[in-house]
């Protein structure tokens, strides 16, 4: 098949550009060109800003894919646009979405819990929205504007060694300097994927005949205050947590109020299977201390 994938140079983006060469694709990956192409002549680059509606109409011309899957869309403007240039052009659209389309208020959530289809659309840019409204602007316009079938997969935090946000990397640093860690609520729930199962759910998506919105995350939740101490074992170094205050530097970015995490019995009913989170997580927690510690 000749996929097309918006971002596949970093992370879970690059994962999924590595199964799809590994399964016979012909693959496409479009960016800025602001990383490097790690697949040299296994792929065809197309460097453009998505966000420049004209060049990349102009870029795309003449082209069909049988999916395209679109790592880097974050506005309602941004998903019009490729509605738009991909009439005709495509069998399907994969949409990377997000756990952040829900409220993190204690309840486990279900694709039910945002409706897309009836969700009022209000056209603006990605800097108009907090990232959560704006990925629930996307997939409202992709829903209900376009002409092929889509399918948006909501993702949790994604983790793995090479996350370029550092998110995780942030609690590791900050008990590993003997640094606080500023957070609102240590005893709520959360749930993560890994960057290789992020990667095979949306080549999944892709191949499979599934349409609509579906929950990704690996099986389990884990409290803030069990993740730092698998930090704490792994580091031999305890953990110094505020609960209230603190300043910008502290603040975690896992900080939530309440349990935030997603049910994944739709994408299970379809034939897929997620690994369980506790299988895991600790031995990442390892790898990421060790590869701090030799970074310091």
């Amino acid at each position: 098949m000749k996929v097309l994938i918006l971002g596949g140079t970093r992370f879970f983006g690059k994962k999924l550009v590595e199964l799809c060469i590994e399964n016979g694709h012909e693959v496409t990956i479009l960016t800025r060109g602001l990383s490097t192409n790690p697949f040299d002549n296994q792929v065809q680059q197309l460097i453009v800003d998505r966000n420049n509606t004209k060049a990349l109409a102009q870029i795309l011309d003449g082209m069909t894919w049988d999916i395209v899957y679109d790592n880097i869309c974050y506005s309602p403007n941004e998903a019009r646009d490729l509605v738009e240039i991909l009439r005709g052009k495509t069998k399907k659209l994969v949409f990377t979405s997000t756990l952040a389309t829900y409220e993190a208020d204690g309840v486990i959530k279900t694709e039910t819990d945002f409706d897309p289809y009836t969700y009022e659309i209000r056209m603006s840019n990605r800097e108009d929205f907090t990232y959560g409204e704006g990925k629930k602007q996307a997939e409202a316009v992709f829903f209900k504007h376009a002409t092929f079938p889509v399918v948006t997969v909501r993702f949790p935090i994604v983790v793995g060694e090479h996350d370029y946000t550092r998110r995780l990397h942030f609690h590791v640093e900050r008990i590993l300097n003997e640094e606080p860690i500023s957070l609102p609520n240590v005893e709520a729930k959360m749930s993560f994927i890994r960057d290789v199962e992020a990667a095979a759910f949306l080549y999944f998506a892709g191949v499979s005949d599934i349409e609509g919105p579906f929950n990704a995350t690996a099986t389990g939740a884990i409290s803030l205050k069990d993740l730092l101490g698998l930090i704490e074992a792994a580091s031999g170094k305890l953990a110094k947590m505020a609960l209230i205050g603190g300043d910008d530097n502290s603040r975690s970015p896992y900080g939530i109020p309440a349990d935030w995490y997603m049910a994944t019995t739709k994408a299970e009913k379809v034939g897929f299977t997620f690994s369980q989170l506790h299988d895991w997580l600790p031995s990442l927690v390892q790898t990421l201390v060790k590869q701090v510690q030799n970074e310091a």
